[in-house]
């Protein structure tokens, strides 16, 4: 990622990040002219979570961080997203979800955050991919070696400017919802049933009621070798991102997931409405979710 300092606060001199450069001139909060090339551009996080009615404990964890970083007539969002959930069955798996999102947050923190906003930020050798494929990779090794026997998914998203970089174990969610309509999956489950529809030896509403459908083959914690997917996007233009476990996915319809969000008046009447939908429809796991309203 050599290069990501010089293309963040001085636009005219070339990246040299190996993959995925992050193009700051198309920024849609670059401004010339007469207008103020300052003016607040930022992203609107709110969480909300909830032990569910089914369950005596809770085996999510989940981490949110927004911050902006300015410099040369820029404002550029910074955020670090991440949902993990312990895997039920599987000892301790409230003390593998914590481990994995503390483990990957300070990686990240260290490897990226810290280095941007020093008094002489250094430039990370690794592009953004290789920060996040390693970070996971830590949590993993953190948790075989702390809590052996346990196991969590995991999906994180790193936004920097107008671009996002998403890593992901198992079966959490990132979604994407704009407001012409369209929800989108941006994750691929690791999950049995999953891989049975995408066989063709299933179908969707068949795998909805599968007894197997919360059975997982890739997971932190669980397993080798251990290969998240991870891969970097465009944001929408507008709209909203959302993280969850699959307390809220698995239960609530995507239709309605985005009713919820598009019609509430504010982030943090959406987020209180997601969670009790969820509860609504039975609560039987553990719900978790980040929903990040977009610039513009």
């Amino acid at each position: 990622m050599k290069g990501i300092i010089r293309k963040l606060f001085s636009p005219n001199q070339e990246a040299e990040i190996p993959t995925q450069p992050l193009d700051m001139n198309s920024h849609p909060n670059h401004q010339s002219g007469g207008e103020n090339p300052l003016e607040p551009h930022q992203l609107v996080v709110c969480c909300g979570q909830s032990i569910g009615r089914q369950r005596n404990h809770n085996e999510d964890a989940l981490f949110a961080m927004t911050t902006t970083l300015t410099g040369d007539n820029r404002v550029i969002p910074f955020g670090l997203y991440i949902v993990a959930d312990g895997m039920g069955g599987h000892q301790h798996g409230e003390v593998a979800s914590g481990v994995a999102i503390r483990t990957m947050a300070t990686q990240l923190l260290n490897k990226l955050y810290l280095p941007l906003l020093s008094v002489k930020p250094v430039s990370p050798d690794e592009s953004l991919q290789e920060i996040m494929q390693s970070s996971v990779q830590d949590a993993h090794i953190a948790i075989l070696k702390q809590v052996p026997g346990g196991g969590t998914t995991l999906t994180a998203m790193l936004i920097i400017g107008d671009q996002m970089t998403i890593a992901h174990v198992g079966d959490s969610r990132a979604y994407a919802i704009t407001r012409d309509g369209q929800i989108d999956v941006l994750t691929r489950d690791h999950s049995l049933v999953k891989r049975l529809v995408e066989l063709g030896q299933l179908s969707k509403d068949e795998a909805a009621i599968h007894p197997q459908r919360n059975v997982l083959y890739r997971a932190l914690g669980q397993g080798e070798p251990f290969e998240p997917d991870v891969k970097t996007i465009h944001l929408p233009g507008s709209g909203y991102l959302l993280l969850c476990s699959d307390g809220l996915w698995s239960v609530v319809p995507e239709h309605e997931l985005y009713q919820i969000i598009t019609k509430a008046k504010s982030s943090e009447e959406a987020c209180k409405r997601l969670i009790e939908a969820a509860n609504e429809a039975g609560g039987p796991d553990n719900i978790s979710a980040i929903l990040i309203r977009l610039p513009g």
